[in-house]
């Protein structure tokens, strides 16, 4: 029996309050009935300190723990353009991120518990141990009792192990690996999953079997501790409660790792 199966339980994520103002993304209320844990954008790839506050708030009312969602100073892309920030910038950003969502999180009595970050700035970190580095660097500086919520066999993980800080692998419910067990670009089609069923059976099938699934049929063992699903897909509430319903008839609680 494989470590996932043998623990019975995992956390299941999404990123949430990445609206700004009166632009609203997703419908955070309805995912916050379903998961366990909620990224909560910090301000500069979307989100405000009101969005962030309502979030936290709501959050602590239905007992999802609560991370920091950090991404690249870009709004107009949604954090999800690679862009050439050096290695100190991308630390102080963070954070910068990072200590906001923390102060907000104790504003509402609901404190952070670990950060993911987000979009191009996530995916770097898993293949760019200079941009991993710089992240995991700004997490320790802020509070090293977060937890690092990433890729399992990145650089960021292995940067955090290092400096003795806690992580938990996470995978996607609703993205393609490529056979190198990286995501497959956005920009390809069949990158993103949206038929919620399929979705379902393939995150119980990687669960059970302790690795992912891969675009070429093959599966690669990795850690998995959390699942996410993108708040912004097309039916995320659907794909979430679908993922929600199948492992819990599984016997697999759904339980946050913070």
């Amino acid at each position: 029996m494989n470590p996932t199966s043998a623990r019975r339980s995992v956390d299941l994520n999404s990123d949430l309050g990445e609206g700004f103002g009166a632009w609203k993304m997703g419908d955070d209320n309805a995912i916050l009935e379903i998961v366990s844990s909620a990224n909560v954008a910090c301000g500069m790839h979307a989100g405000d300190p009101h969005i962030m506050a309502r979030t936290f708030a709501r959050a602590k009312e239905l007992g999802v723990a609560v991370g920091a969602h950090p991404g690249y100073p870009d709004l107009w892309g949604f954090g999800r353009r690679e862009l050439p920030f050096s290695a100190a910038e991308i630390e102080q950003f963070v954070a910068y991120q990072v200590g906001a969502a923390k102060g907000v999180s104790t504003y509402v009595g609901h404190p952070i518990t670990y950060v993911k970050p987000h979009g191009a700035l996530g995916n770097l970190s898993q293949v760019d141990e200079t941009v991993a580095g710089a992240i995991v660097r700004a997490m320790a500086a802020v509070d090293r009792e977060l937890v690092l919520l990433t890729f399992p066999d990145g650089h960021a993980t292995r940067i955090a192990k290092e400096m003795g800080l806690r992580t938990c692998a996470e995978i996607f419910a609703d993205r393609a690996y490529t056979a190198e067990g990286r995501l497959v670009s956005r920009k390809l089609p069949g990158a993103v999953l949206d038929d919620c069923e399929e979705a379902a059976a393939r995150v119980l099938r990687m669960v059970d079997a302790g690795g992912v699934e891969t675009i070429d049929g093959t599966l690669l063992p990795m850690e998995i501790g959390s699942i996410c699903v993108h708040g912004d897909s097309p039916g995320a509430i659907q794909m979430a409660a679908a993922i929600r319903t199948r492992l819990t008839e599984a016997g697999i609680a759904i339980k946050s790792f913070a």
